[in-house]
């Protein structure tokens, strides 16, 4: 369970001849991705493990997961600010740097308090690292490679999420769960120097705007307020504090937008959603990527409550998605200067819905290899979506304004994730209430896939509004005479 800023410039830093191959650069970002994907597939595997050894109940641990993610929701928007003012490859490193502290010190503590202390700072360096590292590519890349490069950052994400739950388990077992924190520092170490050694400095041709401290802490209170408050209905903690923390955080949100109106450079920048390619990726890949969070959560659960899987088989069964995720890289450039961005947007966003549609008829006698090939095929249109918001966005964007649609991005991104999530607990619930069953059965996980397709199904709306000629210069295709 993704998701989304240098020093202003007047042309892309890719036309200088001395700028490295942009395959380079962004397998050197994707090193940092990899350290934050792996980081949080592996963890889950250990929280049982490190409930007993701090003293404490299995879900009690939920909040060294959330204290990240409460890092990430306060820190993303203001990282294109940090880095316009700091510098990207400055901001970048120094982000990997506190990312290797926060893990040195999850490793040592020995109570739950330590953790999420130790969490909070964790997550504060993996803040930055996904939108900054993002920046540089936008940065340093010519849109004409932006497809390419974002797919080749991709690569050590998928490796991370596929080599995070068999690494989990086998730490588990044979060593200690502390390992898990360990093994950030060598990947950490050598990215760093990779990024010395090969990224880029983009010089300031501007002065930095003043910092926007009203609307950092109204983000910070709103976003916070809104993943802990959403989380705490999905964990059916006090309903009451739930809705306190979702009024303040809407009502924090709400201040913000208003706030946001009169100041000349607000943390976010709401503006940018008066440019169509970004308003209709931000909008249509929200509505996609609630529903993409909710699988993770309710898939393992179908498969080892509903189908009565093992771990093992129901870990093996997952790692498909990832597989396919891998091999859309072969495919996503491809399709995308055959058919154009729109076309990709519009029907594979169809598939790619249905592809969670899918998971509902999941039957315990169905043959492994059929279920295994779906959840490929599932993680294929998954990942050629994603490759095409995550470029379409930025289309028409100007120079000048990357580093805050970049923020703003990667804020919604991490958002809507967290909510698929929330959103895929809650309806469990509804649908585990309406049949009164104190255990789900598969006909309620069925219900919950159902719903939360019919989220991402509704983007179609929204891919149709795209221009026929929006990424073009980006794809390479090239408009057919007759095409509409």
């Amino acid at each position: 369970m993704s998701v989304p800023i240098e020093e202003k410039v007047d042309a892309p830093v890719a036309s200088q001849p001395a700028a490295p191959d942009y395959r380079t650069i962004s397998l050197i970002v994707g090193c940092a991705i990899f350290l934050e994907q792996m980081d949080g597939t592996v963890l889950a595997t250990a929280l049982p493990t490190m409930a007993r050894d701090f003293g404490v109940t299995a879900p009690a641990m939920s909040v060294a997961v959330t204290s990240y993610l409460l890092a990430l929701a306060i820190l993303i928007p203001v990282s294109g600010t940090i880095s316009d003012r700091f510098g990207t490859k400055r901001v970048f490193n120094s982000s990997m740097v506190v990312f290797i502290i926060g893990s040195i010190l999850c490793s040592l503590t020995h109570s739950l308090p330590a953790m999420v202390a130790a969490r909070l700072l964790q997550g504060t360096g993996g803040a930055m690292m996904g939108p900054v590292g993002r920046l540089i590519i936008l940065r340093t890349v010519e849109r004409r490679h932006l497809v390419s490069s974002m797919m080749w950052t991709l690569i050590p994400a998928v490796l991370g999420t596929m080599a995070g739950p068999p690494l989990g388990g086998f730490i588990v077992q044979y060593l200690d769960w502390r390992w898990i924190f360990y093994i950030n520092l060598p990947i950490g170490v050598i990215g760093y120097w990779l990024v010395r050694r090969y990224v880029p400095v983009i010089p300031s041709s501007c002065k930095p705007a003043p910092f926007d401290w009203l609307g950092f802490a109204l983000c910070s209170i709103g976003l916070g307020c809104l993943l802990f408050g959403l989380e705490s209905f999905g964990e059916n903690t006090d309903l009451r504090n739930a809705f306190l923390l979702v009024a303040v955080g809407a009502a924090a949100c709400l201040a913000y937008v208003r706030h946001a109106k009169r100041r000349t450079h607000p943390a976010v920048d709401l503006t940018l959603l008066r440019i169509d390619s970004f308003r209709l990726s931000v909008i249509s890949g929200a509505l996609m990527r609630i529903t993409q969070g909710a699988q993770p959560f309710l898939l393992p659960l179908l498969l080892q409550i509903g189908l009565g899987f093992s771990a093992l088989h129901s870990g093996q069964l997952i790692l498909a998605i990832s597989l396919g995720a891998l091999l859309a890289r072969a495919l996503t450039t491809r399709l995308l200067r055959w058919i154009g961005f729109r076309r990709v947007m519009v029907y594979n966003g169809v598939l790619a819905s249905l592809s969670y549609a899918v998971c509902a008829f999941f039957q315990a006698d169905w043959p492994f290899w059929l279920m295994f090939g779906l959840l490929m095929a599932c993680g294929i249109v998954m990942s050629i979506q994603f490759t095409a918001y995550n470029t379409i966005a930025y289309e028409a964007v100007p120079t000048d304004r990357m580093s805050a649609a970049n923020s703003f991005y990667s804020t919604l991104q991490q958002l809507m994730l967290s909510i698929g999530v929330c959103c895929g607990a809650l309806i469990l619930k509804v649908a585990m209430a309406a049949s009164h069953n104190s255990e789900p059965s598969r006909l309620n996980f069925s219900a919950a896939f159902l719903i939360v397709t019919l989220i991402s199904l509704s983007s179609t709306r929204w891919h149709r509004a795209f221009a026929h000629d929006a990424g073009h210069e980006m794809s390479g295709h090239q408009r057919r005479v007759g095409d509409h």
